[in-house]
């Protein structure tokens, strides 16, 4: 073993300190030294050769709540989880993945075509390599153990965090650091929509890519513009709740989201909401009502309201001024919870998100809540003044238990190599 990798050279390396504090806003350099020699030690065991480091951060959506599908406007930060990998190259024209708890991946590069057969994680890295290959970069084989505190089923996004950091492990071993930040988000969507054939946007993998706090406007959903935003607003603590509840019955509730908006869209000749001007929507909203559902005409509102909120959060932020940015959570849940409606179906009594959510803003300190992500069942993200965090996070232990709440930062890099 290399010495420089022990767990007691680690937590004497400056630079790693500064690693830690960086990417982990923590001071705990022990459980990190713990963390990377650990790994360390597994990947030399299995695989061998000189080594590298790399990171990539799970993502939270801020604000932009179900408007990515209709061209809309998201506001994404990358956090303070990752999944971390220790690589060495290798000279067997192969990628081999090892991942804690998973099967291994081996992708030969001489076949990166696409298989009905292989719609599995070794299918998503083929197709990231793949899609790296069209774009005129080069690709080489490499040997990978990864590690991952990014939480499943939180709405963090723990597979875009693992689909951009083979990208970026690409880019640094055999291209110069050189592949931009969204063509490694726009292979990782490409691999996942086709390869792996989800069809999800490219809001996790942008927000993953860039790093700190990012508005991202898909009007343009091949050519999404991106502002990359410094956050400022440090007496804030971050949480999210994993309220529980069960995910396989919904896709027909999350599917008629989008189905609704569309049919809206449909109504004025428009194949999106994003295409449709605002005031034609107030103005025909009992038209709506009448030809299609009242709650596909809430939901219209929603969309577009929640855009306009997603540009004062923005604009919030780069202004500093956080009564305002707080607003615009609140009005998003408030927005979510009334006319989106997805913070429970008609048929839940336990209503999770919503005990979750009222429980927050009557505890001391709360300044934002709103529903996270998709909804129905799932999580719900928080904002606390930063002294009532740990009495915060000890309250909603008692609801959901310590496993499923997390007390989380923005971190400012997106996915990158570590270097100490």
């Amino acid at each position: 073993m290399d010495k420089k990798y022990s767990v007691q050279a680690l937590k004497n390396n400056e630079k790693f300190k500064k690693i830690v504090a960086r990417l982990y806003a923590s001071g705990d350099v022990a459980k990190y030294a713990k963390r990377y020699s650990d790994l360390y030690k597994t990947h030399t065991g299995r695989f061998g050769g000189a080594v590298s480091f790399f990171s990539s951060p799970g993502r939270i959506e801020v604000c932009g709540n179900h408007t990515d599908h209709n061209n809309g406007k998201v506001l994404a930060a990358a956090v303070t989880i990752d999944t971390l990998a220790c690589v060495s190259k290798n000279n067997d024209n192969t990628v081999n993945i090892l991942s804690y708890g998973f099967s291994e991946v081996h992708v030969n590069l001489s076949d990166l075509s696409q298989r009905d057969d292989e719609v599995n994680t070794n299918g998503l890295v083929k197709g990231i390599l793949k899609k790296l290959k069209d774009y005129g970069y080069n690709i080489g084989g490499f040997d990978a153990t990864t590690t991952s505190d990014v939480f499943k089923g939180a709405g963090v996004s723990s597979s875009a965090a693992f689909e951009v950091l083979v990208a970026e492990i690409v880019s640094a071993l055999f291209n110069g650091g050189k592949i931009t930040k969204t063509q490694k988000a726009t292979a990782s969507q490409f691999a996942e929509n086709v390869y792996f054939k989800k069809p999800c946007g490219l809001m996790d993998q942008m927000a993953i890519s860039l790093g700190s706090i990012s508005g991202i406007d898909f009007k343009d959903d091949k050519n999404p513009k991106v502002k990359n935003i410094k956050w400022g607003f440090k007496d804030l603590a971050i949480f999210v709740v994993n309220c529980g509840g069960d995910h396989s019955d919904l896709t027909g509730d999350y599917g008629a989201i989008r189905t609704e908006m569309e049919s809206v869209a449909e109504f004025f000749g428009k194949s999106k909401l994003r295409f449709v001007p605002p005031k034609k929507i107030y103005d025909e909203i009992f038209q709506i009502k009448r030809d299609i559902s009242g709650r596909a005409a809430l939901r219209a509102l929603h969309y577009i309201e929640e855009n306009q909120r997603v540009d004062a959060a923005v604009g919030a932020i780069l202004a500093g001024d956080e009564e305002k940015f707080l607003k615009q959570i609140n009005d998003s849940g408030e927005s979510s919870y009334l006319l989106l409606q997805n913070y429970h179906t008609p048929a839940d009594v336990d209503q999770s998100i919503p005990v979750a959510v009222a429980a927050a803003k009557r505890f001391g300190g709360v300044l934002a809540a709103r529903v996270h992500g998709g909804g129905f069942a799932g999580t719900m993200l928080a904002f606390t003044a930063a002294e009532r965090a740990e009495a915060f996070y000890k309250y909603m232990v008692k609801g959901y238990g310590e496993k499923n709440v997390y007390n989380l930062s923005i971190r400012e890099d997106g996915a990158r190599e570590v270097k100490f």
